[in-house]
């Protein structure tokens, strides 16, 4: 994975210090064109990766990046899945079957069969029908780069919390054997997804989390988080790591730079100014 990747969530109105800013960042990014500006930023600042939410919008990005092959040709996307206000919303305006007949793809026998009323929802094969969901998330991004593919914490920590690990092993097999990647998990509880991870026969997995000096929506607490990456083999990817804004960047980020595996850090910014200086301080700290 590349050291430094840029995230999207100021660009759907995420602030988890602010409300009243992310409502402004909902607005000032209210079309695709602004958020363009923003990743060429990026990419003039040698940020390489794009790690984005299936937003009904990066359609409108992915799109853009598809017809300009030449300015795009190093980027790369990190989806991650699913995007939950857009089954949330599907499923309180049309019901469970009307809402996996507009999600899904209609190119197989289980869709075929959800919308003639043929199956209920108690009988889906659960393995099928999670593969067909992560084919209707991923067709956005069809013809580009996405070397890995994330499952969101909204759904990691809800497999985690009712102990169905197994569907880990099926995310991880789908986007290895479909896409040619490896996947990724973002979590608000490192330490018992490594446990997880394990015990399903993931070997070496790629983890997203919240890691900052603060200890900022770290569940278990600092020590915790810093013991994990001590003791266990994985790949960290560091999120969060501003703390919100509640530490100093160059505090943060000499922090975190100096912790044992982790292997990237997502940010996310909307000026010119603090992309490159966050990507000079991860690069100074790094080296």
């Amino acid at each position: 994975m590349e050291r430094v990747l840029f995230g999207d969530n100021q660009f759907f109105g995420v602030n988890h210090a602010s409300e009243e800013k992310a409502r402004a960042q909902s607005i000032h990014f209210r079309d695709a064109e602004s958020i363009i500006r923003v990743l060429d930023i990026a990419m003039e600042a040698d940020i390489k990766v794009f790690m984005c939410t299936t937003h009904t919008k990066i359609g409108e990005i992915t799109d853009h990046v598809r017809k300009n092959p030449a300015k795009y040709k190093q980027l790369e996307f990190y989806p991650c899945m699913p995007y939950a206000h857009k089954y949330a919303n599907a499923m309180a305006e049309h019901g469970p079957v009307d809402a996996l007949r507009q999600l899904l793809p209609n190119n197989g026998s289980m869709m075929g069969a959800i919308v003639k009323g043929g199956i209920s929802l108690a009988g889906l094969n659960v393995k099928g029908l999670a593969e067909l969901l992560i084919d209707a998330e991923m067709n956005m991004f069809h013809g580009l780069r996405t070397p890995v593919i994330f499952l969101q914490n909204v759904v990691t920590d809800l497999l985690l919390g009712i102990g169905f690990h197994e569907a880990f092993r099926t995310f991880a097999d789908h986007v290895r054997t479909k896409y040619n990647a490896e996947a990724g998990f973002i979590t608000m509880n490192l330490p018992a997804l490594l446990v997880a991870l394990k015990e399903v026969g993931i070997i070496n997995p790629i983890i997203c989390s919240t890691i900052n000096k603060a200890g900022f929506r770290m569940p278990g607490g600092l020590s915790a988080y810093e013991n994990a990456l001590k003791e266990h083999e994985f790949r960290p990817v560091a999120m969060s790591v501003l703390a919100s804004g509640a530490i100093s960047p160059k505090e943060a980020i000499e922090y975190v730079c100096g912790l044992p595996k982790v292997e990237s850090i997502v940010f996310g910014a909307s000026t010119r100014q603090n992309i490159f200086e966050t990507k000079r301080l991860i690069d100074a700290f790094s080296s």
